[in-house]
């Protein structure tokens, strides 16, 4: 009888034991598909981000680019304009001179005139009595000199100073060229401004490389005009 109720017992353990290892296997099979889902899930939101990342780069790398370039072609424009302003007043500075040295030459002139007519002339009652005195005997004393009248001494133009030679390795003299094109150009080996003055073959083609920039086609004309 005690025999019989321990093999009992021995199935009952072994049933539960069997469906503990059923049990078992089903829960870690739900966990691991639970898992799986869940770096499906995980891949699915990581995947939208990172492209929404990637398109921010882009985009703010687009932009920054796109701020340079307008930065570039402002300063570009700013200083041609600088350029321009300068030439001109260099220009304007140098008719000035001439109309002060024009003006300077018309009053030495018109002194020098006023002098010869403000030398003292003799009268023709001064003139008789020179005749009586000399048709008399008598010893002829020597005439004192006379000062002459001083000349008012003419005004001298100021001199010209000399002209400075010119860089013709600053290419921004030419105009139209800015510091920023002018360095480019010189990282595109046009260093002097006699190659774009009077360019051979190879310095055309490295110029069409700018051909973009503003007044291009006077670049020659004004290079001419320093050169």
């Amino acid at each position: 009888m005690a025999k019989k109720a321990k093999q009992n017992v021995d199935k009952i353990v072994k049933k539960v034991n069997k469906e503990f290892e059923k049990t078992s296997a089903q829960i870690e099979g739900l966990v691991n598909d639970a898992l799986k889902q869940f770096d499906s899930l995980q891949n699915q939101v990581q995947e939208p981000v990172r492209k929404l990342l990637k398109e921010i780069d882009e985009l703010r790398d687009r932009e920054m680019k796109r701020f340079h370039e307008e930065f570039e072609r402002r300063l570009e424009e700013f200083h041609e304009l600088q350029s321009s302003i300068l030439e001109r007043l260099g220009v304007a500075s140098k008719e000035a001179g001439e109309e002060v040295k024009k003006l300077t030459d018309e009053v030495s002139k018109e002194a020098s005139t006023a002098a010869k007519k403000s030398a003292p002339k003799k009268s023709a009652k001064t003139a008789s009595k020179s005749k009586a005195s000399a048709s008399k005997p008598a010893a002829k004393k020597p005439a004192a000199k006379k000062p002459a009248a001083k000349k008012p001494a003419a005004r001298k133009a100021p001199a010209a100073k000399a002209a400075k030679p010119v860089d013709k390795s600053d290419l921004t003299l030419v105009k139209g060229i800015g510091p920023a094109t002018a360095k480019k150009m010189k990282d595109a080996g046009i260093t002097s401004i006699d190659q774009i003055a009077n360019p051979s073959a190879e310095d055309q083609e490295k110029l069409k490389a700018f051909s973009n920039v503003k007044g291009y086609s006077q670049f020659t004309a004004e290079a001419k005009k320093i050169s």
